[in-house]
């Protein structure tokens, strides 16, 4: 017993030793491929613009995967707060109302998407997929077949700038918002009575239901909270390029997955987890920029997450048959 502990243990460290190792490799890789990689404005630019609004989306999708489930639909839920919020803003509401309604554009997603798999019992890759389709369909109709939002200078407010634009001690809003985030859903998913039962729902489903827990309920809690959580990523995405594009949420998705399941392989038991996930986050995001630094096109940027997602998912599946 304690011979098999150990190893467990040893493979729970070798795993996050390769996975923390791959991305300090890379940001080496970088540094000398490509000088400006390291400068203020890139780190600012990697941090604010790449980290931040996939971390959040992430964050969403971590509470689902945690219960054994997916949401192919975490980017309608970007775009939905996006489209509201972007619309009551040019339609000259304030900037408060506007983020509100924006975020209940979100809940509404995460709502769809609870009834139909606790309600309707739709698995939760048809229904969210389902979910997919209509929100792109409603986008469409809402925009003129879709066509972006841009936003004058004269409808921008100072709480609308001070989403994106302020900082609190040298530390930007957007940032701020993250580590909120990340703080909320490290204490629901690690800390309390909802985070185990979610665990226990995804590890084995029908053992938690004859267990007493309310299975449909806190699978509802889940899917409104990730949509919730991707809702706050629309209303930073939109106050930082002042502007609404049909379908950009969807640039989240697969992202959101690979960094969710990247997170996993620091795990001893697989799981995903917070810190795990803004560690996947962290890999995509320097390989994003750092190829985009060193001219690779966008295709090739693609292959290039792929690859470092194959390699470390392969290294910990191989560290993890060693037990």
């Amino acid at each position: 017993m304690a011979t098999n502990a150990f190893r467990r243990l040893d493979t729970g460290r070798l795993s996050t030793l390769a996975v923390v190792g791959a991305f300090a490799l890379l940001v080496a890789f970088f540094a000398l491929a490509a000088p400006s990689f390291l400068t203020a404005g890139n780190l600012y630019n990697l941090l604010v613009n790449n980290v931040v609004l996939l971390a959040v989306v992430a964050l969403g999708m971590t509470l689902v995967i945690a219960s054994g489930g997916i949401d192919l639909s975490v980017g309608v839920s970007v775009d939905m707060a996006s489209m509201v919020f972007i619309m009551l803003l040019a339609a000259g509401y304030a900037a408060p109302l506007a983020v509100l309604a924006g975020l209940g554009a979100a809940l509404l997603v995460g709502s769809l998407n609870a009834a139909l798999i606790t309600r309707l019992r739709i698995s939760p890759f048809l229904a969210t997929l389902g979910v997919l389709f209509i929100g792109q369909s409603v986008q469409r109709l809402s925009t003129g077949g879709g066509q972006p939002i841009y936003l004058v200078r004269a409808e921008f407010a100072p709480t609308f700038d001070a989403i994106a634009r302020s900082s609190l001690l040298g530390v930007p809003t957007p940032v701020i918002v993250l580590v909120l985030c990340l703080a909320a859903v490290y204490l629901v998913l690690h800390r309390t009575v909802f985070g185990r039962q979610v665990a226990a729902i995804g590890a084995k489903p029908g053992v938690a239901w004859y267990s007493g827990i309310r299975v449909p309920f806190q699978l509802a809690k889940v899917y409104v909270g990730a949509a919730f959580l991707c809702g706050i990523a629309g209303i930073l995405l939109s106050s930082t390029v002042k502007s609404y594009v049909p379908m950009s949420g969807n640039a989240f998705l697969l992202d959101a997955i690979g960094a969710t399941f990247i997170g996993t392989t620091i795990s001893r038991e697989r799981r995903p987890g917070v810190l795990g996930t803004l560690l996947g986050v962290a890999l995509l995001a320097v390989v994003k920029n750092g190829l985009l630094l060193v001219g690779w096109n966008f295709y090739w940027q693609q292959v290039g997450i792929g690859v470092l997602v194959f390699l470390v998912l392969a290294v910990s599946f191989g560290l993890h048959r060693r037990d």
